[in-house]
């Protein structure tokens, strides 16, 4: 796959790279290092990121609709109003990641998606670590086995 010229392909290192609001849809990029990446708006629907490190990843706005997220780290990730309706995320590693206002329905996070510590909530401003659950849609999501440890509900109280 070509992006403005150049080759994006499995193993690719994309590290702090910016790729807002670019086509990505079917992607591979199945263990491709894009840690502390701006991919603000992009689309990677049905991508293959299976592997891939997305530390510190900018995601705001993104669309991973149908995207296979197997074992991605996306520790720290911001992932605000992201639209991850039908992602495969097994054993992801959402970890610290800002999940405002996104949309995991139907998603897979199950065996043992690592959610510790995430935000679910209204957008608070950089900074904060934690906010309230309101407004993430997990409506057919798949959390058998997810360890929800720190994670803020939406009446407030902290997931053990």
């Amino acid at each position: 796959m070509e992006v403005n010229g150049y080759r994006i392909a499995p193993r690719a290192n994309l590290v702090r790279a910016y790729l807002g609001f670019t086509d990505l849809r079917n992607a591979d990029l199945r263990n491709a290092k894009l840690n502390g990446a701006d991919l603000e708006g992009a689309n990677l629907a049905s991508a293959r990121l299976i592997g891939a490190d997305l530390t510190d990843v900018n995601l705001d706005d993104a669309r991973l609709s149908g995207a296979d997220l197997t074992g991605v780290n996306l520790t720290g990730a911001n992932l605000w109003g992201a639209d991850l309706s039908g992602a495969i995320l097994r054993g992801a590693n959402l970890t610290g990641a800002d999940l405002t206002d996104a949309n995991l329905s139907n998603a897979d996070l199950s065996p043992t998606g690592e959610i510790r510590g995430t935000g679910f909530g209204d957008r608070a401003g950089p900074g904060v670590g934690r906010v309230a659950a309101g407004n993430t849609n997990l409506t057919g999501a798949n959390l058998q086995g997810a360890n929800l440890a720190g994670a803020i509900m939406p009446d407030g109280s902290i997931h053990d």
